[in-house]
């Protein structure tokens, strides 16, 4: 079974926790800037002299999609320890179990399809 796995973190860890998911081995990450709030409602700020409340916080998602549940769960626990702040804000994780995936260039399916070649990291 694959897995995708989600996750919504703090702007400022993302350069860590690509590095953190390259060094034990992931090899594919899709990273999107979001706005979002979750326990902290967003934060005050300050336009044109005036405190306001700005709901929405800046945030980071990633998308790793992974072979099997032991890579899923190392997935997790690295981006746990590498997110973590303790305090309110730190983000969230979320897991989805993948039926299918297509790898497009060469058509392969499947487990196949998320490995990576030594083809695709000379460049071809």
């Amino acid at each position: 079974m694959m897995y995708k796995v989600e996750a919504i973190v703090r702007e400022e860890k993302l350069e860590d926790i690509k590095e953190a998911l390259h060094a034990i081995g992931v090899n594919g990450v899709t990273a999107y800037q979001v706005m979002g709030f979750g326990a902290q409602r967003g934060y005050k700020t300050v336009v044109r002299g005036q405190e306001i409340d700005a709901v929405l916080v800046p945030k980071i998602k990633l998308e790793v999609v992974v072979s099997s549940e032991e890579w899923k769960e190392k997935t997790i626990q690295t981006i746990c320890d590498v997110a973590h702040t303790g305090e309110i804000g730190d983000g969230k994780i979320f897991a989805f179990a993948i039926s299918d995936a297509v790898k497009i260039r060469t058509g392969e399916r499947g487990y196949d399809a998320l490995q990576a070649t030594n083809n695709a990291l000379d460049g071809e």
